[in-house]
């Protein structure tokens, strides 16, 4: 499909960018929406910005959209799953319904009622049919947009094996493309193996979630995998080292996966290191964001990920906002010196690897 200048696109394992080689080192700001609708709190959004470039991120996840004057890719999600964010707003879904009068069983009634899949479609058709205000174009038609995401790490207790998901991912990834057939599409998944291929269940951190990274992203509406990994929550029992092994084995293995089986870009849209640790330090998440760094300049060497994307920028007096993985680059020099590096390093790369 040919498209306008400016649009991200896939082209086998890789992301394009009119016609080039795109990498890219990148973060995650899920509150801007909430603080950019107070006038009086919009700075901080700005400021965010203004540190991010200065650090050469060039990818923003995010639940906001841009007014046109940064130069930064967002990759949208129009909902959250866990329940830490925002109080699971997919699943309000659910609770509209309810309030309407329709019956349900549970939360995992989102994947499956009529009812309440209409609600997510037309909040979907909403959203990307919505004129921005400032630049007057359509969501569905700016380039400013790298992707949207379906649904920010979906968990399905009702059905372990991924299939419930998946009968989900299929209509909502056609609904989306329907509308809006520009833009890159990706699940929102953090890659927790399900039961298609059952060896693979071994990199798991010991459960299932409802997803099956393999079948779920085989479904060819989806453009790219994507990952999470927060090793200290997700094996909080286990040490540093551990954890980091894991962490090599579970970027490897969903990178090889991505390459062979899928034969689609990957990108490691959430990782970080919390503070809420007793053991932690800015030395120690230093450290960790360094390794992985390392790993994802290592595989995107050889082709099929696009780049990562830190959990999660805040400015000073955000507060309310803090989950533990807050990052504000002005206050913590070594941290941003370390997500500048890789900013710089990728950049090199998408130059070197773009020479014919």
């Amino acid at each position: 499909m040919s498209l306008a200048s400016g649009f991200v696109q896939t082209r086998g394992t890789h992301f394009v960018l009119d016609n080039s080689l795109f990498l890219f080192n990148g973060f995650n700001a899920y509150w801007m929406m909430q603080v950019a609708a107070q006038p009086s709190e919009r700075y901080k959004v700005s400021n965010v910005f203004r540190e991010a470039a200065a650090a050469g991120l060039t990818v923003c996840r995010t639940w906001a959209f841009s007014d046109g004057g940064n130069k930064l890719a967002l990759q949208i999600s129009p909902g959250v799953y866990d329940e830490n964010i925002f109080q699971a707003l997919d699943f309000v879904y659910v609770d509209w319904a309810r309030n309407a009068g329709i019956r349900t069983s549970s939360d995992d009634d989102f994947y499956t009622s009529i009812v309440v899949k209409q609600y997510y479609k037309n909040h979907v058709q909403k959203v990307l049919t919505r004129i921005n205000t400032i630049t007057r174009v359509a969501y569905k038609d700016d380039p400013t947009i790298m992707a949207w995401e379906l649904i920010n790490e979906p968990r399905c207790q009702a059905d372990y094996s991924g299939n419930i998901v998946n009968a989900w991912v299929q209509e909502m990834a056609s609904y989306v493309k329907s509308i809006d057939n520009k833009h890159l599409l990706e699940i929102g998944m953090e890659g927790f193996y399900g039961d298609s291929i059952p060896d693979r269940k071994q990199y798991n951190p010991g459960y299932q979630v409802g997803t099956d990274f393999i079948h779920n992203n085989l479904i060819k509406e989806i453009d790219f995998t994507t990952i999470h990994a927060y090793p200290d929550a997700w094996l909080s029992k286990q040490d540093d080292e551990a954890q980091m092994a894991f962490m090599r084995r579970w970027m490897t293995s969903h990178w090889m996966d991505s390459r062979t089986l899928l034969k689609k870009p990957m990108v490691f849209t959430e990782f970080g290191k919390s503070s809420k640790d007793r053991s932690f330090s800015i030395a120690s998440r230093d450290s960790f964001l360094n390794a992985i760094y390392s790993n994802i300049y290592s595989l995107a060497r050889s082709g099929g990920i696009g780049g990562g994307l830190v959990w999660q920028l805040v400015d000073e007096g955000m507060e309310s906002y803090f989950d533990g993985y807050e990052i504000d680059l002005f206050q913590t020099p070594s941290t941003s010196s370390i997500i500048s590096q890789q900013s710089r390093q990728m950049t090199a790369l998408e130059h070197k690897m773009s020479r014919p």
